[in-house]
């Protein structure tokens, strides 16, 4: 017994030896990454609130100005427009492509031969990049809407279905993998006791596995919803805002134009708008951030906790 004692003694002095040697060395190896983020991050969206209330050309030559470059963003007619644009977007994308990634997710993780070659062919489109999606989606649609004379960069209706498509196809696999994993952790013993109790197909699908895989739905909308309303590579290759209105008092509105790329638009087409750019780009990111918490606490609420 006493030779067990001493054991523990020498295993608790080490392991106590082992954590205050972390403890010491840690600020060591955290440090580049702390003072990556400053850098990278942290400094860059500072010094972007400041420039959002001047005036510049070039960030180094300021002018303060207050809040005048946030009234102006409110007034301006293409910012409001792709606000609504991009909400619409973001609602109908979210829908569709949980819809589709939790039901091929739903069938994949049924047994049948080939299921590992279908998630492989689902899953490759997200590794494709944005730019080079909107470009090759652009010619496919033109090639299928030129017997109609119309183009995605012509009809607002069509860009707007273009564009929801092409993200539909590039991301339903991604959400697939998280859906698959979230079904497999389901324990089997709950699908036993559903199958005895005599549930049929869908209690057992509304009843024990949506419940079970709300994690995996909480990941999925904050996923979708964010890059829905942060979408820019495949809005500026696919439609590029286009087609545009003009407004009687001369004020151009392009209808396929996202928040993203108004704010790129307004910061590179116009030298005297860069403040107003900075100060949409501010306000997007508040939005982002704010429907993102709003969602993340909401679905968290009904998780089940296994």
């Amino acid at each position: 017994m006493k030779k067990k004692a001493k054991r523990r003694d020498h295993a608790s002095i080490n392991s106590k030896n082992i954590r205050r040697t972390i403890m010491y060395w840690s600020p060591l190896f955290l440090l580049p990454m702390v003072v990556s983020f400053i850098i990278g991050f942290v400094w860059p969206f500072i010094h972007g609130a400041f420039l959002s209330f001047t005036q510049f050309v070039i960030t180094s030559k300021w002018t303060w100005v207050g809040f005048e470059n946030y009234i102006k963003a409110f007034q301006d007619e293409s910012f409001r427009y792709s606000f609504l644009f991009t909400t619409l977007y973001a609602f109908v994308s979210l829908v569709l492509i949980n819809v589709l990634a939790f039901s091929v997710a739903f069938a994949l993780t049924h047994k049948f031969r080939g299921t590992n070659i279908f998630r492989t062919v689902f899953f490759m489109p997200n590794l494709i990049g944005g730019i080079v999606l909107g470009y090759i989606w652009s010619m496919i649609f033109d090639g299928l809407l030129s017997a109609y004379q119309k183009s995605v960069i012509t009809d607002t209706g069509w860009g707007f279905w273009g564009l929801i498509i092409l993200m539909c196809w590039q991301q339903v696999g991604y959400m697939m993998i998280i859906y698959i994993a979230g079904l497999q952790a389901i324990p089997e013993s709950l699908m036993e006791a559903a199958k005895i109790d005599g549930a049929n197909g869908f209690q057992t699908l509304f009843k024990i596995t949506i419940p079970n895989v709300m994690s995996s739905v909480t990941i999925c909308l904050f996923l979708s919803l964010t890059n829905g309303f942060k979408l820019f590579d495949q809005n500026l290759a696919l439609t590029g805002g286009l087609p545009y209105i003009i407004n009687p008092d001369g004020t151009t509105v392009h209808t396929t134009e996202m928040l993203a790329l108004n704010i790129y638009n307004t910061f590179y087409t116009s030298g005297s708008a860069k403040g107003v750019a900075q100060a949409k780009a501010v306000l997007f990111f508040i939005l982002v951030a704010a429907i993102g918490l709003i969602q993340l606490r909401s679905t968290r609420n009904k998780e089940v906790q296994q």
